[in-house]
């Protein structure tokens, strides 16, 4: 009976652990790709961004999005990698006010990705 408890209870403080690591990697990997992607973003609207710009955005998205996998399903990641897709050849084509629409929608979608899969009562019910 003591040896199930305490199985129990070291199941719960695991399971306690691995959440809230996830909840810390999904906050910082997030803060980072926002922060390129608020860069991005301000030099679209100063209209001086170039592919090269947009391009090591999405190599960095490219690069987080392997390891999101295990944590976000593959319809918010493939959302996320068709508008900033879409973004960057709107940035190709100088044609900046519909390259700053869908970094708009990233920008809001890195803000509230995270957000969707954190341990929350809201989330669990």
């Amino acid at each position: 009976m003591v040896r199930s408890i305490c199985l129990t209870l070291a199941a719960i403080a695991v399971c306690a652990g691995f959440f809230i690591f996830v909840d810390l990697y999904l906050a910082n990997e997030f803060e980072e790709f926002r922060g390129a992607v608020d860069t991005l973003y301000e030099k679209v609207e100063e209209e001086n961004a170039n592919s090269g710009d947009a391009d090591a955005v999405r190599t960095m998205w490219s690069a987080k999005k392997s390891k999101l996998h295990m944590f976000i399903p593959h319809n918010d990641i493939s959302y996320v990698d068709y508008r900033l897709n879409e973004a960057f050849s709107y940035i190709y084509t100088h044609d900046y006010p519909l390259a700053l629409a869908n970094l708009e929608i990233v920008k809001k979608m890195a803000e509230n990705l995270p957000d969707n899969y954190r341990l929350k009562l809201e989330n669990i019910l």
